[in-house]
């Protein structure tokens, strides 16, 4: 299933490191590796469409490990 989140994008220092998108609400979500480096910026507010992947454990478990599709930096 598809969702659309707006938030902000972190970088977490945990292992070799992580990136997150923790939303307006709070809710912060893995992004999976492999994501756009145009989206990987810590601090820059974007809205992304992705699909939740529950059937992926990570290293980090720092929340959903979110799948992006596409993404606007806003």
């Amino acid at each position: 299933m598809s969702i659309t989140l707006t938030g902000t994008i972190e970088h977490r220092d945990i292992g070799t490191g992580a990136w997150a998108l923790v939303t307006e609400e709070g809710v912060t979500y893995e992004i999976l590796r492999g994501a756009d480096k145009n989206l990987l910026k810590a601090g820059q507010k974007a809205k992304v469409k992705g699909q939740v992947r529950e059937d992926i454990m990570t290293t980090a478990m720092i929340g959903p490990v979110l799948e992006v599709k596409s993404f606007e930096v806003i």
